[in-house]
């Protein structure tokens, strides 16, 4: 059995998305037959098979992300003969030996917590899913632990007995740090055959085993113990027999003492909901219990409680606390009339719907934006740490901070100079949508070159935003707002204005520049017939 490995699909492209598996585990393919749709940041790619043969194990699920560089799936290569089993050949005395001395032979190994997605260096330890003294198998999962992203699910690397369990439930694990320890035997049935550690011997030929491979192949066995290891087993994020729930779901199980999978979900594909939980625990609980706690007068005052700062809320602290303390920051204010930016909106939203996109104004502001961006390049630019280069970016990736219900998350708009109106908004509701669920692929949340903070969409008036580092400007937006303005003869008239106010590195971008650059972007909001002049 070989692995796949997934050859490099772009340019600097590290990772990607599992839209959808062409193939099955069992199924025969063939030479150049494609096996898999996978998604960049740039396009929909499908990976053909390099080999033909039998297609023995899947690593991936639909959704999750790959590396680069790494197994995507395993099979058997037509033409190459497995390993056989330690019993079913002749062995030379030397070998022999070796495998005897070995098969009563084991040794406890740490198993090290790999990397669980770029740039994650800790992880909160959800829960252990088996315990000390327990016998597990190779891939067989064993803990849950939270980055600031996502759940992620551990596997094991190896088949043994677990040992000592290094973190207690909610502590802070360190990726390349020990996770468990592990008593692997080094025997022919656990981990790597003992004949595999013996030394090098003639290779049987291929017409004294062809029998036997094909008896393995017809009852669907693996004919080898060969599995990439040395930390190549990468996390999974889907497990097909775990309930379905977001992190908070399953925090509120545990303080509940509910069992998940004994709960019938009501989200889509039967994701457990927190109404659900809270209904069975209900239904649970004794009538004489709930009618009590309803006639408990709560007189307990000056009650403290305290709670770490983890996942998104811990990243966010780290990344606002260096962007505020490394960039000198500066403000700039103003505010837009919307009126003709309200009349367009309203022009065109039919238009977007019968297409299934929703327009709001947002893709106004972001795609005037870019144009304004075209003539103030040092806004899009970025700065290094010891402010010696500064790097100008010709793509506009602008990006959109959403509160999530796993915390702030600001995905970004790839390329939005070379975008039409209708399709900035397309991606925008796809983001958004994304998001709020806490399911943005890492690139959609990197790479981004200047921020965009829509406070009005919850009511506020003003902000002063604080810069999304290494960016080197933000913008806040505040909600529109009916207030009586002079026209040019002095007479009061009723306008719909919303204000912005701009933080800019004030290193790089002079006060003078941001003003004019605001001017420009706020000319095509206020007159956004104009924006057809620049686009292309």
């Amino acid at each position: 059995m070989k692995d796949f490995i997934l050859p490099d699909i772009g340019e600097g492209i590290v990772e990607c998305e599992l839209v959808e598996w062409l193939v099955a585990e069992g199924e025969r393919i063939e030479e150049d037959q494609p096996v898999a749709d996978v998604m960049t940041d740039k396009a929909l790619v499908q990976i053909p098979a390099m080999h033909s043969g039998l297609v023995r194990k899947l690593y991936y699920q639909k959704g999750d992300i790959a590396k680069v560089h790494a197994p995507l799936f395993a099979m058997d290569i037509d033409g190459e003969v497995p390993a056989m089993p330690a019993q079913a050949a002749e062995k030379p005395a030397q070998v022999a030996n070796t495998a005897s001395a070995a098969a009563s032979a084991s040794h406890v190994e740490d198993f090290v917590l790999p990397d669980i997605g770029e740039g994650i260096v800790e992880c909160e330890l959800v829960e252990w899913l088996v315990s000390e003294g327990e016998v597990i198998e190779e891939d067989q999962p064993v803990a849950d632990v939270m980055t600031d992203k996502a759940l992620v699910q551990i596997p094991s690397k190896f088949s043994g007995q677990v040992v000592k369990l290094y973190y207690q439930k909610g502590e802070i694990a360190k990726v390349h740090t020990p996770l468990f320890a592990i008593e692997v035997k080094t025997d022919g049935q656990a981990g790597d055959s003992a004949v595999s550690h013996a030394p090098q011997t003639a290779k049987t030929p291929v017409s004294a085993i062809a029998a036997p491979v094909k008896s393995c192949m017809a009852k669907n066995i693996p004919t080898t113990t060969d599995k990439f290891t040395g930390g190549e087993h990468e996390p999974k994020l889907v497990n097909p027999d775990k309930p379905l729930a977001s992190p908070a779901v399953r925090r509120l199980a545990r303080e509940l003492e509910i069992n998940l999978s004994q709960v019938q979900g009501s989200g889509k594909k039967g994701r457990v909901m927190k109404q659900d939980l809270l209904s069975q625990g209900q239904a649970a609980e004794p009538l004489a219990n709930q009618e009590a706690k309803a006639q408990t007068v709560q007189t307990i005052s000056g009650g403290t409680r305290t709670e770490p700062i983890r996942g998104i809320k811990a990243a966010m602290a780290k990344q606002m606390s260096a962007s505020v303390f490394s960039i000198p920051h500066f403000s700039v204010s103003d505010e837009i009339e919307m009126d003709a930016l309200m009349a367009a909106r309203a022009a065109l939203k039919p238009e977007f719907e019968k297409q299934g996109v929703k327009l709001s104004f947002m893709p106004f502001i972001i795609k005037a934006m870019s144009l304004a961006l075209k003539q103030f390049p040092i806004v899009n630019s970025q700065v290094n740490e010891d402010c010696t280069e500064l790097t100008y970016f010709d793509d506009h990736n602008i990006g959109m901070a959403v509160d999530s219900k796993i915390g702030l998350l600001v995905p970004n708009i790839k390329g939005v100079q070379n975008l039409s109106l209708f399709e900035v908004a397309k991606e925008a509701n796809r983001l958004i949508d994304l998001a709020r669920e806490g399911k943005l692929g890492s690139s959609d949340l990197k790479g981004g070159t200047i921020s965009i903070s829509n406070v009005g969409v919850i009511g506020g008036t003003t902000a002063t935003p604080v810069i999304n580092k290494p960016e080197s400007a933000i913008v806040a937006l505040g909600k529109i707002q009916r207030l009586p303005r002079f026209d040019e003869q002095d007479n009061v008239k009723a306008v719909n204005i919303m204000h912005i106010s701009w933080s800019g590195d004030h290193r790089i971008i002079d006060g003078a520049t941001m003003v004019r650059f605001s001017n420009l972007w706020k000319s095509y909001l206020e007159n956004p017939l104009s924006m057809l002049t620049e686009m292309k």
